[in-house]
């Protein structure tokens, strides 16, 4: 196991809070955890650098019986840290790695350190293509460990030609820098900016995105708004007005709001506000059930003026005279984002011309296979 100071990449944001059964529904003061920052720094010396790499070699890994494992500790910025790995997944079929605080229960009440870290599975045929995710965060009492669930597939990890799992041993990397301690709680977003935003439930980022875009469009809020509901209803057990509720503090509360009652309506519990959904997905199924509770109301039929659009899917043969045409309706779309400098190189890539040729020629009815354009332009 080795210590190295490197550099550290821009932070990402696929965290993930390890689920704990404690949770507190308040933050924890600050005031000892601005102290305890200073001291830290004080001490700091040329053997115990702001940012450093540590790596954890980890022997029989496939034979593991421990349903989590700790790497040894290491010390950046002053602070224990150490590497917490659940080797077959955190009930889900993925590896799950985060970044413990290692003396979290020995700490004073209210402590605090914020960290830009990334965790990294080391690819040991092909370096480049090592799997690493960067993340940033303020651990507490509440959130001493601080990663990613679903880290990468567990049928990768264990594939022997992947080259993740080398004789049986997986090299695993951490790049720890430690920061001064940044006081969320004390940040006034709504002073600052004229918004608040939206609580994590625990993998709810994706949820939450959806949830502000679809708020930062007045005409669907405005509809949400005349949905109607009645004085029985109750938030967790009504989509609509979970929403309404949702919204409404969102435009009028002064501090972040929670989406606990709105994922209770969705018929969810905890497990699943720890499992990273599909955001497509989901705003199908918000909008689908949008859509039924506007039927018969003043609002009825927003959902798709606002979000439908359509496409004609063509195939045309080069040749001879001979197209085929199919008109379909969309609510979203799936744009490739890899090699694309922004959204509207994504949306020429998708309305691409294919050519069908070769082994692909298309099969053109009477007049069997042709060379032939296939498109999908959007209007």
């Amino acid at each position: 196991m080795t210590l190295m100071t490197p550099p550290l990449d821009q932070q990402g944001d696929d965290e993930m809070l390890v689920p704990h059964t404690d949770f507190a529904d308040r933050p924890q003061p600050m005031e000892v955890a601005q102290a305890e920052t200073a001291t830290a720094a004080d001490s700091q010396s040329v053997d115990d650098p702001p940012s450093a790499r540590f790596t954890w070699t980890i022997d029989n890994f496939s034979r593991l019986n421990n349903k989590k494992l700790y790497s040894d500790v290491f010390v950046v910025g002053g602070y224990k840290w150490r590497i917490l790995t659940f080797p077959k997944g955190n009930n889900v079929d993925h590896l799950s790695m985060y970044l413990d605080v290692a003396d979290s229960t020995t700490l004073p009440y209210g402590w605090s350190r914020y960290a830009q870290f990334s965790l990294t599975v080391i690819n040991q045929l092909h370096q480049k293509i090592s799997i690493r995710k960067d993340t940033q965060h303020q651990f507490n009492a509440r959130e001493s460990d601080w990663g990613f669930t679903s880290f990468m597939p567990l049928g990768e990890l264990y594939d022997p030609g992947r080259g993740y799992l080398v004789n049986d041993t997986c090299v695993v990397e951490a790049d720890v820098a430690v920061r001064k301690v940044i006081d969320y709680w004390s940040h006034d977003s709504k002073k600052e900016t004229g918004y608040v935003g939206l609580k994590n439930q625990g993998a709810t980022c994706y949820m939450n995105s959806l949830l502000q875009t679809l708020y930062h469009i007045p005409y669907i809020r405005k509809a949400v708004y005349h949905m109607p509901t009645t004085e029985n209803d109750i938030p967790s057990g009504s989509i609509p007005l979970a929403l309404q509720s949702l919204f409404y503090k969102l435009q009028y509360s002064d501090t972040s709001v929670a989406t606990k009652e709105l994922t209770k309506s969705f018929g969810w519990d905890t497990y699943d506000s720890f499992m990273q959904h599909d955001v497509q997905e989901l705003n199908r199924v918000l909008c689908e059930k949008l859509e039924d509770k506007m039927k018969g109301t003043v609002v009825e039929g927003t959902i798709q003026q606002l979000f439908e659009g359509h496409h004609m899917n063509y195939i045309e043969c080069i040749n001879v005279d001979y197209k085929s045409t199919r008109k379909e309706s969309f609510y979203d779309l799936q744009l490739d984002v890899k090699g694309c400098r922004d959204v509207y190189a994504s949306f020429d890539k998708y309305v691409e011309v294919e050519r069908l040729e070769g082994d692909n020629k298309y099969h053109a009815e009477q007049h069997g296979l042709q060379d032939a354009r296939k498109g999908c332009p959007i209007y």
